[in-house]
């Protein structure tokens, strides 16, 4: 797999979604203690992507916690049109991915944990499918990483060390 890992900078304009929250209970000697984790991802729509887990006792420090989070790992997802520019599958834990190329038009066919990554990278139209496990913490870092693994022709042509029309023809 390249490094496509992605510095943070001023002039990136990135869009956090919240995808999951969920409330812990702790019982103690003095009662239920309550805290919340929040799954965020952050992209700006224009092929760079990231997520964080963050932990608070509300709901909105653990969201910007997660916010904080997802912009210290950001990564470059090639999208060509609209679309990925090949199939990729890909796992984490129980949760399995498998994301496609679509026509335009097609729109976003995915899951709500797939949806929210794939929307926050900029894709507009792909096919995707998730099997095993729906736990979204597991879908979204499954997602993430078969988005790491796309390659757009000119990187393979250049890592090749060949012309871009030699890469189509085989």
């Amino acid at each position: 797999m390249a490094m496509n890992k992605v510095k943070i900078t001023s002039d990136l304009e990135l869009k956090d979604r919240l995808v999951a929250i969920n409330r812990v209970t702790k019982v103690t000697k003095g009662g239920r203690t309550f805290t919340f984790s929040a799954i965020v991802v952050v992209g700006n729509e224009n092929g760079i992507i990231g997520w964080g887990l963050g932990k608070a006792g509300e709901v909105t420090a653990a969201i910007s916690k997660g916010v904080e989070s997802a912009k210290k790992n950001l990564i470059q997802v090639p999208v060509l049109k609209g679309t990925v520019p090949h199939e990729a599958t890909a796992h984490f834990g129980g949760a399995e991915v498998l994301i496609m190329p679509a026509s335009a038009g097609t729109g976003v066919v995915a899951g709500g944990a797939m949806r929210a990554v794939m929307e926050s990278v900029g894709i507009t139209d792909c096919l995707a499918k998730s099997k095993g496990s729906s736990n979204p913490h597991n879908l979204v870092k499954a997602t993430i990483a078969a988005l790491a693994e796309m390659r757009d022709a000119r990187t393979i042509a250049a890592n090749r060390g060949i012309s871009l029309d030699k890469v189509f023809r085989g």
